[in-house]
């Protein structure tokens, strides 16, 4: 195991660094830092003053590897919209996208699952077709689009909840949550629930298949055989089974979750890393992309090695596979 865990973050820092190359590369192309901060009518000198003074006029190679110095002690330079710490800018919006994230996660696995069994052992009765029909919805329609359905039934014209925003927040540790307020939860709810709609209906369908294919297995008609109740044949056999797949993509999509909430942000200006994002794309802010992107790589990196250990706690046939491998 200790073997494996090594192998895996050698090769995480390989992906780590490559990442890093590539986002640092492909954003010296979007735009021009110093044409955004001195305007079109600065003179030739003051672009070059500004552009020595951000180490812009430094070669590509010096640049990354300056860059990949700080990242390396947690530091990823200033950012030239604002002339903050990257480092700061991100613990600053992290909290935001870290709750909105888990509370989706949360939704999408706690209602994904029980629906998608309910499909699997009700399977063809009319309320199964309607949870099936209402997953091809939420596995078809872009989240900017739920999110803006949403914000116009239950903000516009009903007026339950806000529309945009993180509410009001109280401090947490070091972290900050809206969670332990009511207003902070009410603006939770809408894009928590646009979030979680596509996650919740890949894991709804993913268990309903993995269930079907577990119940016409031998073990379970030999369970049934033995005389064991329903319910014991449906959630501690055939459910605990379906759960390594399951596992996996409920690992990536949490991952998902937190790289592609950019557009949940926007559309109801969620101060998260995903706005945080958009803005340093408008203004052509270089170390906040590229900060943005490792932290993404990072996550999902770990999020990999979370599940590959998860593997060997749900599944005992791996540990014994990985056993008889060893000797």
């Amino acid at each position: 195991m200790l073997a494996f865990i090594l192998r895996r973050l050698l090769q995480a820092m390989v992906v780590m660094v490559t990442v890093a190359f590539i986002a640092f590369t492909l954003f010296q192309y979007v735009g021009d830092p110093v044409t955004n901060l001195l305007g079109q009518d600065a003179t030739p000198q003051q672009r070059e003053d500004l552009r020595r003074d951000l180490g812009l006029d430094q070669p590509f190679f010096v640049q990354f590897a300056k860059f990949i110095g700080n990242a390396a002690q947690g530091e990823f330079g200033l950012s030239l919209r604002q002339g903050r710490k990257v480092s700061t800018l991100i613990a600053e919006r992290f909290p935001a996208t870290l709750e909105l994230a888990t509370v989706a996660a949360m939704l999408g696995l706690f209602l994904g699952i029980p629906l998608g069994v309910f499909a699997a052992l009700k399977r063809g009765s009319f309320l199964s077709q309607v949870v099936m029909t209402g997953s091809l919805l939420g596995v078809s329609l872009p989240n900017f689009l739920i999110g803006i359905l949403l914000i116009l039934v239950f903000a516009v014209t009903f007026k339950w909840l806000p529309s945009f925003g993180r509410g009001e927040v109280v401090a947490f540790g070091n972290l900050s949550t809206g969670l332990l307020t009511v207003d902070g939860l009410k603006h939770l709810l809408l894009p928590a629930f646009t979030l979680s709609l596509f996650p919740m209906t890949l894991v709804l369908r993913l268990v309903r298949a993995e269930m079907l294919e577990v119940l016409r297995t031998d073990y379970i008609k030999f369970a049934r055989a033995r005389g064991l109740p329903d319910r014991s044949v449906y959630f501690r056999h055939a459910l605990k089974n379906t759960l390594v797949p399951v596992i996996t993509i409920a690992g990536l999509q949490l991952g998902a979750i937190i790289a592609f909430a950019i557009v949940t942000e926007t559309v109801f200006q969620w101060p998260g890393m995903g706005l945080l994002f958009i803005q340093a794309v408008q203004f052509a802010d270089i170390p906040v992309m590229a900060a943005y992107l490792c932290l993404i790589a990072l996550i999902f990196v770990t999020i990999n090695l979370v599940v590959d250990l998860l593997y060997f706690a749900v599944d005992p046939r791996l540990r014994i596979e990985r056993s008889a491998a060893g000797h």
